[in-house]
């Protein structure tokens, strides 16, 4: 057996890297670069989410970038609120649009507790809804992907027409860090980072147990054969719908962590572009495997901030170009690259009674973690 596909030594390896990642603040203390390091930890969400919801549960979502950016409007505008006083309600962007009072759908944002809930709800809530349309109509592979695509292009015009409500292409530019209770969360401190680590630790560890699930299970046996589990008296559509909202509600706490680390959003967060990237990563790093997933963000974003400038317009031709190359010659990724050389190295069997025994877990579907 590969140990690639053992449990046990699947969990040590998610153990290790996220130590790694956890020694980072120690050895970086340039303010700068640890909120560079912070937002790839966004990037790591954004293609955790990709992972769970193309990889495992075979729905291909070009619309990531729908949940994403509603999280970031909304901790964008809980921010906003937090600069703003009784005495100056009005952010400075609507009395530039003409506003002469604050409007309904900024009121709740004036605390911060609700507006971080429905920067939250609103995205998973709009992914339940918009998923279990799409499901129930039996509307999947390629068709699903088209609506997603174009339904993350209403969402950027919406918010590219409701100028005087979302600042239009300007974006919003809260302008002090987000306060919780009584700290304030600089985006350059070591606290923004760890901030990031540890919501990126839960969600993969908490995606890993998922997929090791019965409801997991059932998910990877949707992506094989729909028809075939339909017959066997599941209710598909309910675990596609599950599994592409919880996708979602990832996106949603990486938009929530790109403001604060940021403090800015724009129309840019619905961008095609953007969520065309996230497929990219997960397909680069492995989109079966969760871990894969996220290094293959990291290292295509982070070639893109060492290369991008020096490249220009170019870098999208060679990033299109390396995901041809592996797409032709690792079809699983940069991940399956480990499952070969780790296939190398067998872990053996042990019998009983002369007859060899299969190990734990052996049975289920396992997708390349």
């Amino acid at each position: 057996m590969n140990i690639f596909y053992n449990v046990k030594a699947q969990w040590l390896a998610y153990v290790a890297f996220f130590l790694v990642l956890g020694l980072i603040p120690a050895y970086v203390d340039d303010g700068f670069l640890l909120n560079q390091m912070s937002t790839y930890g966004v990037y790591g969400l954004l293609a955790l989410a990709i992972s769970l919801c193309w990889g495992f549960g075979g729905i291909l979502n070009l619309g990531l970038g729908i949940p994403f950016g509603l999280g970031a409007y909304g901790m964008a505008m809980t921010m906003q609120m937090q600069s703003q006083d009784s005495s100056n309600p009005i952010p400075p962007f609507m009395l530039n649009n003409s506003l002469d009072h604050l409007p309904m759908l900024w009121v709740p944002f004036n605390s911060t507790v609700i507006g971080i809930a429905l920067a939250l709800i609103v995205p998973t809530l709009f992914c339940a809804i918009f998923g279990g349309l799409m499901f129930r109509a039996r509307v999947s592979g390629p068709f699903f992907a088209i609506m997603t695509l174009a339904m993350l292009s209403a969402w950027y015009t919406l918010i590219l027409d409701l100028q005087p409500y979302t600042n239009g292409v300007n974006g919003i530019t809260p302008p002090a860090p987000l306060k919780i209770g009584g700290f304030t969360l600089d985006p350059y401190s070591p606290l923004a980072y760890w901030t990031v680590f540890a919501l990126l630790l839960i969600a993969t560890f908490a995606a890993k147990l998922m997929t090791l699930s019965r409801f997991g299970l059932v998910v990877q046996a949707v992506r094989g054969d729909a028809e075939r589990v339909r017959f066997l008296g599941y209710n598909v559509a309910s675990y596609e719908t599950a599994i592409y909202t919880i996708s979602g509600l990832i996106a949603a706490i990486a938009g929530c962590c790109w403001v604060t680390l940021t403090q800015y959003v724009s129309p840019a967060q619905f961008d095609t572009t953007l969520s065309l990237s996230m497929v990219i990563w997960a397909g680069v790093g492995g989109r079966l495997s969760l871990i894969g997933s996220i290094v293959g963000a990291f290292i295509i974003m982070g070639a893109q901030s060492y290369l991008g400038d020096a490249l220009l317009a170019t870098w999208l031709l060679v990033l299109g170009g390396f995901f041809i190359l592996v797409v032709r010659f690792l079809p699983k990724g940069l991940i399956g690259l480990v499952e070969s050389l780790l296939g190398r190295f067998p872990v053996g069997l042990k019998k009983s009674n002369g007859d060899h025994q299969l190990p734990s877990g052996a049975m289920f579907p396992q997708a390349g973690e």
